[in-house]
C-alpha cells in the first residue's frame, strides 16, 4: 500500500500547496481520495496511471474536495488513454452524490467508454471499495454529508479524516491504523468548530495510537510555523509527518518517508 499526497492545502490558492487530493495504491487497484480542481494536473505531475484508476472516494461536497471530479470525468470520456478501457470506475460518496454529478448531465459525464458506478454511502456502512479491500465510514462534524473513511487491505489499515471538527469517535475509528491522515487546517485559536487546530489533532492522534500520522489541509498561517518544533511540544507517541504536495509513503516500509 502506497500513499501519495496530491494536494496538502485548503480551498485558498497557495503557491506550494494544491487543494485536497490523495492517491492510495493497493495491491488490487488504486483509489483517488477526494478530487479537487488541482488533482487532475497533480496526478499527471506524479506520473500516476490516472486512466486506469479503479475507485474515487468523495469525502464531502465542498468544491476543494470534489470540484475536479467533473472535469476529470470529462477528460476520461475523451482521452485516448481511456478509449479501450473496459473495467468499471466506481465513485463512492454520501447520499446526494449522484444528484450532484447529474447536475452536469449536459456533458453526459456518465456515458463513458467504460461503465461508471455511483455508490452512495450511509453512516456506519461497510463496503468493498476494491476487490478484497474493505472500507467503513464515520460521520464527522463538518457538513451534513462529510465522512471519514477507514480502508483495510490484508494487514494494512489506512484512515483519512478529511475535513472535520473535533470528533472523539475518530480516536476509536483510527485505532492502531498504519497511517492516520488527519486534517489540521489551523495552527491555534481556530475561528470555527468545523476544522481542527494542532492541539486537537494531536489529542486525537494520541488517543488513536496509529503507527504513523500525516497532518494536512493547511491554511496559509502554517507558512510561518515551524511544524516539527510545534509538534514535538506534544511529545508524540508516533511519527507525525507534515503533508506536502508530492509526499510518498510506502506502508510496507514503516520508516520510509520520501518527498516527491
Amino acid at each position: 500500500m502506497e500513499f501519495i499526497v496530491l494536494g496538502s492545502g485548503s480551498s485558498a490558492p497557495h503557491p506550494k500547496r494544491s487543494q485536497s487530493g490523495f492517491w492510495l495504491e493497493c495491491e488490487n487497484g488504486t483509489i483517488l481520495l477526494d478530487c479537487s480542481a488541482s488533482s487532475n494536473h497533480r496526478m499527471a505531475q506524479e506520473n500516476l496511471v490516472w486512466a486506469n484508476l479503479d475507485a474515487i472516494w468523495i469525502s464531502h461536497f465542498h468544491l476543494d474536495h470534489c470540484g475536479g471530479l467533473f472535469p476529470f470525468l470529462a477528460a476520461m470520456k475523451h482521452a485516448p488513454e481511456t478509449q479501450d478501457r473496459t473495467k468499471t470506475l466506481k465513485i463512492f460518496g454520501a447520499k446526494g452524490l449522484r444528484e450532484l454529478i447529474e447536475k452536469f448531465d449536459k456533458y453526459e459525464l456518465l456515458k463513458q467508454p467504460f461503465p461508471v458506478e455511483i455508490i452512495e454511502i450511509e453512516p456506519f456502512d461497510e463496503f468493498e471499495i476494491l476487490p478484497d479491500v474493505q472500507a467503513s465510514v464515520l460521520k464527522t462534524p463538518h457538513t451534513e454529508n462529510s465522512f471519514a473513511i477507514r480502508i483495510v487491505e490484508r494487514e494494512k489499515t489506512f484512515v483519512y479524516s478529511s475535513d472535520t471538527g473535533f470528533c472523539k469517535p475518530l480516536t476509536t475509528f483510527a485505532k492502531g491504523a498504519d497511517l492516520f491522515v488527519l486534517e489540521c487546517s489551523i495552527f491555534k485559536n481556530k475561528p470555527t468548530e468545523k476544522h481542527l487546530e494542532l492541539s486537537e489533532a494531536m489529542f486525537l492522534i494520541y488517543r488513536a495510537k496509529p503507527k504513523k500520522a500525516v497532518l494536512t489541509h493547511f491554511y496559509a498561517e502554517w507558512d510561518a510555523v515551524d511544524f516539527k518544533t510545534e509538534v514535538e511540544k506534544f511529545a508524540p507517541l508516533c511519527e507525525i509527518i507534515e503533508a506536502v504536495d508530492g509526499l510518498r509513503l510506502d506502508l510496507s516500509e514503516p520508516s520510509a518517508v520520501a518527498d516527491g
